[in-house]
């Protein structure tokens, strides 16, 4: 195939790609009602979102479960990685191959299990019930982040360290976590990421009062698409993008060792 060629096949699938995008985010500024009618440019839909009860609310749904759930799932997750990397137990490699079905398992087998178990337990539909869903699709991220990044663990400085008299939390917290601080970073926005972009988990178990963000969005759709869901669709965007550059920013950084985060 010729440059020429090539250039053009690789311009046309960035078209395809970003094109739906780029319409959000253009008519999101459109002074027309309608969605497709260009009218001029406009920053009333984003002032009447931000006056609108409905997307406070889920927005700060949308906050306080994804920050929850994150911080939960990147313990949880960071601590099974460092499990399953340094200790042998019986099942190690199942558990390891089982880190990747929360992965690779469609979203609505795992909402309908959730909602199911949630049933059996008598659970109350909120924002704790979406929070421990979250978590339970997170911690596999987490760990197969963090995982990636015991790879390469120089395992020296362990044996160093034990050698040095230094117990097992001690070579956890001024060893090992300093180490794989960038994947642990790394870990968490992407769970951070994906529970604020969730929306079939989060609408089989939330309650009523927990709709976050994309919840609000199919709502919203229902009427049609309008410039005011693209321009709360564009603040989606902004914000995974925001945090999806913080983390390629933190983990290209530098580590103390000299590595490449």
């Amino acid at each position: 195939m010729r440059p020429a060629a090539r250039r053009a096949l690789f311009g046309a699938v960035l078209a395809f790609v970003y094109a739906p995008i780029l319409v959000v985010v253009v008519y999101s500024f459109n002074d027309s009602r309608f969605a497709l009618a260009w009218q001029g440019f406009t920053l009333r839909w984003y002032r009447s979102l931000l006056a609108s009860a409905e997307f406070r609310t889920a927005l700060e749904n949308t906050l306080v479960i994804s920050l929850s759930a994150t911080l939960l799932a990147t313990a949880l997750g960071t601590l099974l990685a460092v499990g399953i990397h340094f200790l042998r137990f019986p099942g190690r490699r199942a558990l390891q191959a089982l880190l990747y079905l929360p992965v690779v398992m469609p979203d609505i087998v795992m909402a309908v299990g959730l909602l199911a178990l949630y049933v059996a337990t008598h659970l109350t539909l909120g924002r704790v019930s979406v929070i421990l869903a979250h978590v339970s699709f997170q911690i596999s991220f987490v760990a197969l982040v963090v995982g990636g990044r015991l790879q390469g663990f120089p395992v020296s400085l362990v044996e160093a360290a034990r050698d040095l008299g230094a117990g097992p939390l001690a070579v956890l917290r001024r060893i090992v976590l300093p180490v794989i601080r960038p994947g642990i970073a790394a870990g968490a926005v992407v769970a951070a990421t994906l529970s604020v972009d969730d929306f079939l988990i989060t609408y089989f178990t939330a309650g009523a009062g927990a709709s976050t963000l994309p919840i609000r969005i199919y709502a919203m759709v229902k009427r049609g698409v309008t410039p005011d869901v693209n321009a709360l669709a564009t603040l989606l965007l902004v914000f995974t993008i925001g945090v999806s550059l913080l983390a390629l920013r933190g983990v290209g950084r530098p580590n103390r060792t000299g590595e490449t985060a």
